[in-house]
């Protein structure tokens, strides 16, 4: 690719996103990040601050060994010391950067170093000149650039180059520009900087305002060519610009940025999760390119949408950044034609619209009860909705209400539908699932042996439904009865009664047959 379309990248995950209170991570985490920021085709990777601990300065020592193809580097203030410092981590490696940096704005000029605005341009002479006579890659970076006076910024930009800077950074420290306003810092130092040709101009702009990826991109388009960013935009306070959002946007919207990178996006997906595994910072479900929800959808349209054409409702595909598929998530928003859909990818593709429609509508109603609804939820659903299409039920549950606890004996109010009737009854037993069965047989009488009752959690959490199993023998006679619900004496319930309107079944088949032997009986 041409020079003037090639966007570098330069993440510092391990220095500025390591700064975030709580992200410190060891020696090997380091080295284990390092190994897959390198496959990533990262081009720059800024490994830490050599001067600040001897920690750091071993990873980053350690790091610029292990480098095959992305460039060490290591952060350095003014001061002859840090950048002999950085000098040492790093020079096992073939090429390094040291970066060098000073504040420029007038508030940090005053209060934070206590130097005149010719003091600091005397000090970027001297230690981006010493830099340079240790390594012919050197950054420079003007701290709280976007609060600098432009004037003052032109005139140490143009110094830092004259002194040996190839990359010239502006970071914007505390978040507070936007777009329109860093385009035209970034135009004024193209247009004004006599020498700006000989240097890559860089962005480094932090979240506080939730503009960090936009601001990053305005300055790209408005001549910069390199990005400062962090795997998960994690960094000081509200973060950095996030890495694989910079990157995917500008391949997604390449007709309005036609630059490249050198990012094997395919594996976007996967140092996300390792840098959030190392430092312990989880993604957020709604996070752009790598949260969990990036590539799923609930809603009934745009699942409607997706399963008629993926682009509906997809800007990029899963697979460009390493997720394996798309995820129609299924909840209480998703619509028949996703509903249907499911079921087929289940293995149930051959069921009646009543049956379809039944499970269909038990799903709308565990949707608003659980968060979360899995694949064997919806099994579980369809299992019991097959037992309920046999239209020849004779009981059909109507309403139920137990009560339970210590001091009093369980007691379970129930009404049935028994062959059209309405009945109702209201029986104490020994625990709240043996008064339920008592109602069962006091409104429809009958005399089956309970062989089995059997409980277990289709899913995990306390949400969760309950799949039970009943089976009950009469006269040699077995049948077994499942229902699924989130409250468990509904699901013992249903189960019962499904397994009696299977016998029920059995019986009004078995009579005719009964029937016919007795008049063979009765010819012979």
């Amino acid at each position: 690719m041409a020079d003037k379309d090639k966007v570098f990248i330069f993440d510092t995950t391990m220095r500025d996103g390591e700064q975030s209170p709580g992200a410190s991570m060891s020696l090997e985490e380091k080295i284990q990040i390092s190994r897959v920021f390198d496959e990533l085709g990262i081009d720059i990777i800024e490994a830490g601050f050599p001067i600040a601990s001897p920690g750091d300065f071993e990873a980053v020592s350690a790091i610029s060994k292990v480098l095959k193809k992305s460039i060490p580097c290591g952060l350095a203030r003014h001061s002859k010391k840090d950048i002999d410092r950085c000098y040492e981590a790093l020079k096992h490696a073939p090429r390094f950067r040291i970066h060098t940096f000073i504040s420029t704005s007038p508030l940090h000029m005053k209060h934070k170093l206590n130097k005149t605005p010719e003091q600091v341009y005397d000090s970027i002479k001297e230690h981006v000149t010493y830099a340079r006579n240790l390594t012919d890659d050197v950054e420079w970076s003007c701290e709280d650039g976007t609060r600098t006076d432009m004037d003052y910024m032109c005139k140490t930009v143009e110094l830092a180059i004259k002194s040996g800077a190839k990359t010239i950074n502006i970071p914007d420290t505390v978040g507070y520009t936007v777009p329109s306003e860093f385009t035209k810092i970034i135009e004024t130092l193209l247009n004004k900087v006599p020498n700006i040709d000989k240097a890559i101009l860089s962005t480094h702009c932090h979240n506080d305002l939730g503009l960090a990826v936009a601001n990053s991109l305005a300055g790209i388009q408005a001549g910069a060519r390199q990005i400062e960013c962090t795997i998960n935009g994690i960094g000081e306070r509200a973060g950095n610009a996030a890495l694989e959002e910079v990157v995917m946007a500008i391949r997604t919207r390449n007709d309005l940025m036609p630059y490249e990178t050198g990012i094997n996006t395919t594996l976007l997906s996967k140092a996300s999760k390792l840098v959030s595994n190392v430092t312990g910072f989880p993604v957020q479900f709604n996070k752009a390119i790598v949260g969990k929800n990036a590539f799923a959808h609930e809603s009934g349209i745009h699942q409607d949408g997706m399963l008629k054409n993926r682009n509906t409702y997809e800007i990029m595909t899963p697979e460009s950044v390493g997720v394996k598929q798309t995820s129609l998530v299924m909840g209480k928003h998703s619509g028949r034609h996703a509903f249907k859909d499911k079921l087929i990818s289940l293995g149930y593709a051959d069921l009646t619209d009543d049956v379809i429609e039944n499970a269909f509508g038990k799903f709308k109603v565990l949707a608003d009860k659980k968060k979360h609804i899995y694949d064997e939820d919806i099994i579980a659903l369809v299992d019991d909705s097959l037992v309920l299409d046999n239209k020849a039920n004779n009981l059909v549950l109507k309403s139920l209400k137990v009560f339970a606890g210590t001091g009093e004996p369980q007691k379970a109010d129930m009404t049935l539908d028994v062959n059209g009737q309405i009945k109702s009854a209201t029986e104490t037993g020994d625990g709240p699932v043996d008064a339920i069965f008592k109602c069962i047989k006091s409104l429809y009488p009958h005399d089956v042996n309970l062989q089995l009752y059997q409980v277990h959690a289709v899913t995990e959490g306390t949400d969760a439904q309950a799949t039970v199993s009943v089976r009950i023998e009469e006269n040699g006679k077995t049948t077994v009865g499942q229902a699924a619900d989130t409250d468990t004496l509904v699901a013992s319930a249903n189960a019962y009664i499904a397994a009696l309107n299977k016998m029920i079944l059995k019986r009004e088949k078995t009579a005719p047959m009964m029937e016919q032997q007795e008049e063979k009986m009765r010819g012979i």
